[in-house]
Protein backbone atom coordinates (compact mmCIF):
# COMPACT_ATOMS: atom_id res chain seq x y z
CA UNK A 1 0.00 0.00 0.00
CA UNK A 2 1.65 3.36 -1.48
CA UNK A 3 1.81 5.67 1.56
CA UNK A 4 -0.52 8.92 1.65
CA UNK A 5 0.89 11.88 -0.29
CA UNK A 6 0.67 14.83 2.09
CA UNK A 7 -1.19 17.86 -0.33
CA UNK A 8 0.95 21.03 -0.62
CA UNK A 9 1.16 23.70 1.84
CA UNK A 10 -1.38 26.45 1.09
CA UNK A 11 1.07 29.63 -0.38
CA UNK A 12 1.41 32.40 2.09
CA UNK A 13 -0.52 35.94 1.17
CA UNK A 14 2.50 38.02 -0.81
CA UNK A 15 3.49 40.04 1.94
CA UNK A 16 4.34 36.83 3.89
CA UNK A 17 6.47 34.96 1.56
CA UNK A 18 10.26 34.88 2.37
CA UNK A 19 11.45 36.31 -1.13
CA UNK A 20 8.96 39.05 -0.87
CA UNK A 21 10.22 40.03 2.82
CA UNK A 22 13.93 39.85 2.19
CA UNK A 23 13.39 41.63 -0.79
CA UNK A 24 11.19 44.73 1.10
CA UNK A 25 14.68 44.59 3.82
CA UNK A 26 17.01 45.17 0.91
CA UNK A 27 14.82 48.07 -0.47
CA UNK A 28 14.44 49.87 3.08
CA UNK A 29 18.17 49.31 3.47
CA UNK A 30 18.95 50.97 0.58
CA UNK A 31 17.01 53.98 0.89
CA UNK A 32 18.41 54.52 4.42
CA UNK A 33 21.47 53.99 3.11
CA UNK A 34 21.19 56.36 0.33
CA UNK A 35 19.46 59.02 2.57
CA UNK A 36 22.39 59.15 4.85
CA UNK A 37 24.82 59.49 1.85
CA UNK A 38 23.58 61.97 0.44
CA UNK A 39 25.66 64.85 1.09
CA UNK A 40 24.26 68.19 3.31
CA UNK A 41 24.06 71.41 0.52
CA UNK A 42 23.71 69.44 -2.18
CA UNK A 43 21.80 70.51 -5.34
CA UNK A 44 18.17 71.22 -5.44
CA UNK A 45 16.17 68.39 -6.68
CA UNK A 46 14.39 71.07 -8.97
CA UNK A 47 17.67 72.07 -10.82
CA UNK A 48 17.72 71.03 -14.40
CA UNK A 49 19.98 68.26 -14.52
CA UNK A 50 20.23 66.48 -11.09
CA UNK A 51 23.59 66.37 -10.97
CA UNK A 52 25.34 62.77 -10.11
CA UNK A 53 28.45 61.95 -7.96
CA UNK A 54 31.49 62.30 -9.68
CA UNK A 55 33.28 60.57 -6.96
CA UNK A 56 36.19 61.46 -5.79
CA UNK A 57 38.66 62.27 -8.53
CA UNK A 58 42.02 63.17 -7.28
CA UNK A 59 42.81 65.88 -10.25
CA UNK A 60 39.56 67.38 -10.11
CA UNK A 61 39.72 67.75 -6.08
CA UNK A 62 43.61 69.56 -6.83
CA UNK A 63 41.95 72.00 -9.31
CA UNK A 64 39.67 73.27 -6.84
CA UNK A 65 42.28 73.01 -4.10
CA UNK A 66 44.54 75.17 -6.28
CA UNK A 67 41.79 77.50 -7.48
CA UNK A 68 40.99 78.74 -4.22
CA UNK A 69 44.14 79.00 -2.99
CA UNK A 70 44.62 81.78 -6.10
CA UNK A 71 41.88 83.36 -4.75
CA UNK A 72 42.68 82.94 -0.96
CA UNK A 73 46.57 84.64 -2.03
CA UNK A 74 45.19 87.48 -3.65
CA UNK A 75 41.93 88.28 -1.11
CA UNK A 76 44.44 88.17 1.99
CA UNK A 77 46.89 91.02 -0.14
CA UNK A 78 49.98 89.97 1.53
CA UNK A 79 52.79 88.70 0.18
CA UNK A 80 54.03 86.92 3.65
CA UNK A 81 50.60 85.26 4.04
CA UNK A 82 50.85 83.34 0.22
CA UNK A 83 50.47 80.13 0.59
CA UNK A 84 50.91 76.81 -1.62
CA UNK A 85 48.98 73.40 -1.69
CA UNK A 86 50.35 70.61 0.39
CA UNK A 87 47.71 67.97 0.24
CA UNK A 88 44.35 67.44 -0.46
CA UNK A 89 42.51 65.24 2.44
CA UNK A 90 38.89 64.53 1.16
CA UNK A 91 36.84 66.15 -0.58
CA UNK A 92 33.68 65.47 -2.94
CA UNK A 93 32.49 66.80 -6.26
CA UNK A 94 28.51 66.85 -8.59
CA UNK A 95 28.10 67.11 -11.99
CA UNK A 96 25.56 69.08 -13.92
CA UNK A 97 25.96 68.64 -17.66
CA UNK A 98 23.84 71.80 -17.49
CA UNK A 99 25.09 74.04 -14.57
CA UNK A 100 28.58 73.01 -14.18
CA UNK A 101 30.42 71.29 -11.18
CA UNK A 102 30.59 72.10 -7.42
CA UNK A 103 33.32 70.59 -5.59
CA UNK A 104 33.39 70.67 -1.39
CA UNK A 105 37.04 69.89 -0.23
CA UNK A 106 39.37 69.88 2.95
CA UNK A 107 43.00 70.14 2.21
CA UNK A 108 46.30 71.59 3.86
CA UNK A 109 48.99 74.30 2.76
CA UNK A 110 51.99 75.22 3.85
CA UNK A 111 53.68 78.76 2.82
CA UNK A 112 55.25 79.77 -0.10
CA UNK A 113 58.38 80.78 1.12
CA UNK A 114 58.35 78.08 3.83
CA UNK A 115 61.63 77.03 5.40
CA UNK A 116 63.17 73.29 5.37
CA UNK A 117 61.18 71.43 8.06
CA UNK A 118 59.00 74.08 8.49
CA UNK A 119 55.44 72.21 9.09
CA UNK A 120 52.38 73.38 7.49
CA UNK A 121 49.95 76.01 8.13
CA UNK A 122 46.67 73.94 8.50
CA UNK A 123 43.71 73.27 7.03
CA UNK A 124 41.89 75.33 4.74
CA UNK A 125 37.65 73.85 3.68
CA UNK A 126 36.87 75.37 0.34
CA UNK A 127 33.18 75.16 -1.98
CA UNK A 128 34.16 75.88 -5.91
CA UNK A 129 31.79 76.02 -8.26
CA UNK A 130 33.13 75.89 -12.14
CA UNK A 131 30.72 77.09 -14.34
CA UNK A 132 31.06 74.19 -17.30
CA UNK A 133 34.31 75.12 -19.01
CA UNK A 134 33.69 79.27 -17.88
CA UNK A 135 36.69 80.86 -16.10
CA UNK A 136 36.67 82.50 -12.63
CA UNK A 137 35.22 79.62 -10.57
CA UNK A 138 32.84 80.98 -7.71
CA UNK A 139 35.10 80.40 -4.35
CA UNK A 140 34.54 80.07 -0.27
CA UNK A 141 36.68 79.23 1.53
CA UNK A 142 38.06 79.44 5.02
CA UNK A 143 41.25 78.42 6.27
CA UNK A 144 42.93 77.97 9.97
CA UNK A 145 46.22 78.81 11.44
CA UNK A 146 46.93 81.61 9.15
CA UNK A 147 50.49 83.37 9.89
CA UNK A 148 50.03 85.02 12.91
CA UNK A 149 48.85 88.65 12.06
CA UNK A 150 51.13 90.53 14.07
CA UNK A 151 54.18 89.05 12.68
CA UNK A 152 53.11 88.67 8.79
CA UNK A 153 52.46 92.73 9.19
CA UNK A 154 55.98 92.76 10.39
CA UNK A 155 56.96 90.72 7.77
CA UNK A 156 55.08 92.63 5.45
CA UNK A 157 56.56 95.89 6.20
CA UNK A 158 59.96 94.73 6.12
CA UNK A 159 59.34 93.70 2.34
CA UNK A 160 57.55 97.23 1.88
CA UNK A 161 60.90 99.15 2.70
CA UNK A 162 63.14 96.76 0.84
CA UNK A 163 60.77 97.43 -2.19
CA UNK A 164 60.95 101.58 -1.24
CA UNK A 165 64.55 101.39 -1.31
CA UNK A 166 65.52 99.83 -4.74
CA UNK A 167 67.22 101.55 -7.28
CA UNK A 168 65.24 103.08 -9.78
CA UNK A 169 64.62 102.36 -12.58
CA UNK A 170 64.72 98.90 -12.02
CA UNK A 171 66.97 96.61 -14.50
CA UNK A 172 65.50 93.47 -14.18
CA UNK A 173 65.95 91.09 -17.20
CA UNK A 174 64.12 87.43 -15.56
CA UNK A 175 63.22 86.07 -12.21
CA UNK A 176 64.25 83.40 -11.81
CA UNK A 177 67.67 83.49 -13.83
CA UNK A 178 68.24 80.69 -16.42
CA UNK A 179 69.03 78.62 -13.51
CA UNK A 180 66.12 78.54 -11.39
CA UNK A 181 68.23 80.88 -8.93
CA UNK A 182 66.29 84.16 -7.22
CA UNK A 183 68.44 86.30 -6.11
CA UNK A 184 67.46 87.58 -2.44
CA UNK A 185 67.36 90.98 -3.40
CA UNK A 186 65.34 90.53 -5.76
CA UNK A 187 63.35 87.92 -3.80
CA UNK A 188 60.25 91.05 -2.38
CA UNK A 189 59.49 91.79 -6.67
CA UNK A 190 58.52 87.84 -7.02
CA UNK A 191 56.81 87.86 -3.65
CA UNK A 192 54.33 90.90 -4.97
CA UNK A 193 54.43 90.08 -8.54
CA UNK A 194 53.42 86.26 -7.39
CA UNK A 195 50.72 87.76 -5.27
CA UNK A 196 49.57 89.75 -8.36
CA UNK A 197 49.31 87.14 -10.21
CA UNK A 198 47.44 85.08 -8.10
CA UNK A 199 44.64 87.17 -8.89
CA UNK A 200 44.92 86.64 -12.76
CA UNK A 201 45.65 82.79 -12.29
CA UNK A 202 42.00 82.65 -10.30
CA UNK A 203 40.74 84.63 -13.38
CA UNK A 204 41.98 82.50 -15.87
CA UNK A 205 41.23 79.16 -14.23
CA UNK A 206 38.20 76.75 -15.60
CA UNK A 207 37.49 73.20 -14.53
CA UNK A 208 40.16 71.85 -17.11
CA UNK A 209 42.83 74.97 -17.36
CA UNK A 210 45.07 75.71 -14.52
CA UNK A 211 47.77 78.23 -14.29
CA UNK A 212 51.57 78.34 -12.87
CA UNK A 213 54.29 81.51 -12.74
CA UNK A 214 56.86 80.36 -14.65
CA UNK A 215 59.11 83.56 -14.75
CA UNK A 216 59.13 87.29 -14.18
CA UNK A 217 61.06 89.05 -17.86
CA UNK A 218 60.69 92.38 -16.53
CA UNK A 219 59.83 94.75 -13.87
CA UNK A 220 59.66 98.45 -14.17
CA UNK A 221 58.94 100.23 -10.45
CA UNK A 222 56.71 103.64 -10.75
CA UNK A 223 58.21 106.90 -8.32
CA UNK A 224 54.97 107.65 -6.69
CA UNK A 225 53.99 110.93 -4.95
CA UNK A 226 51.87 108.43 -2.01
CA UNK A 227 53.34 105.75 0.05
CA UNK A 228 51.83 103.12 -2.41
CA UNK A 229 54.26 100.34 -4.14
CA UNK A 230 53.46 100.68 -7.93
CA UNK A 231 54.93 98.70 -10.55
CA UNK A 232 54.53 96.98 -13.97
CA UNK A 233 55.73 93.70 -14.52
CA UNK A 234 55.37 91.11 -17.28
CA UNK A 235 55.34 87.52 -16.61
CA UNK A 236 55.09 83.96 -18.16
CA UNK A 237 52.00 81.78 -16.68
CA UNK A 238 52.44 78.37 -17.81
CA UNK A 239 49.28 76.68 -18.96
CA UNK A 240 49.81 72.58 -17.91
CA UNK A 241 47.06 71.00 -19.84
CA UNK A 242 48.12 72.83 -23.46
CA UNK A 243 51.69 73.58 -22.02
CA UNK A 244 50.86 76.81 -23.02
CA UNK A 245 53.46 79.87 -22.51
CA UNK A 246 51.10 82.75 -22.12
CA UNK A 247 52.84 86.26 -21.46
CA UNK A 248 50.84 88.54 -19.00
CA UNK A 249 51.28 92.47 -18.23
CA UNK A 250 50.36 93.08 -15.00
CA UNK A 251 50.02 96.54 -13.24
CA UNK A 252 49.98 96.41 -9.60
CA UNK A 253 49.20 98.85 -6.70
CA UNK A 254 50.34 97.45 -2.92
CA UNK A 255 50.17 99.07 0.48
CA UNK A 256 50.62 96.64 3.84
CA UNK A 257 47.26 95.96 5.19
CA UNK A 258 45.15 97.52 2.08
CA UNK A 259 42.87 95.46 -0.53
CA UNK A 260 45.58 94.85 -3.33
CA UNK A 261 44.63 96.91 -7.04
CA UNK A 262 45.50 94.70 -9.68
CA UNK A 263 45.03 95.55 -13.80
CA UNK A 264 46.74 92.53 -16.01
CA UNK A 265 46.59 92.54 -20.07
CA UNK A 266 47.21 88.47 -21.38
CA UNK A 267 48.15 87.61 -24.92
CA UNK A 268 46.41 84.17 -25.76
CA UNK A 269 48.01 82.20 -28.69
CA UNK A 270 45.32 83.00 -31.32
CA UNK A 271 43.64 80.27 -32.99
CA UNK A 272 41.22 80.59 -36.29
CA UNK A 273 37.98 80.37 -34.51
CA UNK A 274 39.11 83.29 -32.53
CA UNK A 275 38.06 86.65 -32.99
CA UNK A 276 40.40 87.94 -30.38
CA UNK A 277 43.97 87.03 -28.75
CA UNK A 278 43.76 89.15 -25.69
CA UNK A 279 42.13 89.12 -22.26
CA UNK A 280 41.86 91.78 -19.84
CA UNK A 281 41.05 92.31 -16.26
CA UNK A 282 40.65 94.50 -13.18
CA UNK A 283 40.32 93.88 -9.42
CA UNK A 284 40.04 96.97 -7.60
CA UNK A 285 39.10 95.07 -3.78
CA UNK A 286 39.01 91.63 -3.41
CA UNK A 287 35.34 89.96 -2.91
CA UNK A 288 34.12 86.64 -1.48
CA UNK A 289 31.55 85.00 -4.07
CA UNK A 290 28.74 83.51 -3.00
CA UNK A 291 26.68 81.95 -6.44
CA UNK A 292 25.32 78.89 -5.22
Amino acid sequence: MQPRRQPPPAPLPAGQRPGARLLALLLLLALQGAAAAAPAGSWRPEDPGRPQDAGLSRGLLQQAARAALHFLNFRAGSPSALRVLAAVQEGRAWINPKGGCKVDLVFSTERYNSEEGEEHLGKCSARVFFKNQKPRPAINVTCTRFLEKQKRQQEDYLLYKQMKQLKLPLDVVSIPDSHGHINPSLRPIWDLAFLGSSYVMWEKTTQFLHYYLAQLTSVKQWKTDDDEIDFDYIVLLHEFSTQEIIPCRIHLVWYPGKPLKVKYHCQELQTPEEASGTEEGRAVAPTELNHF
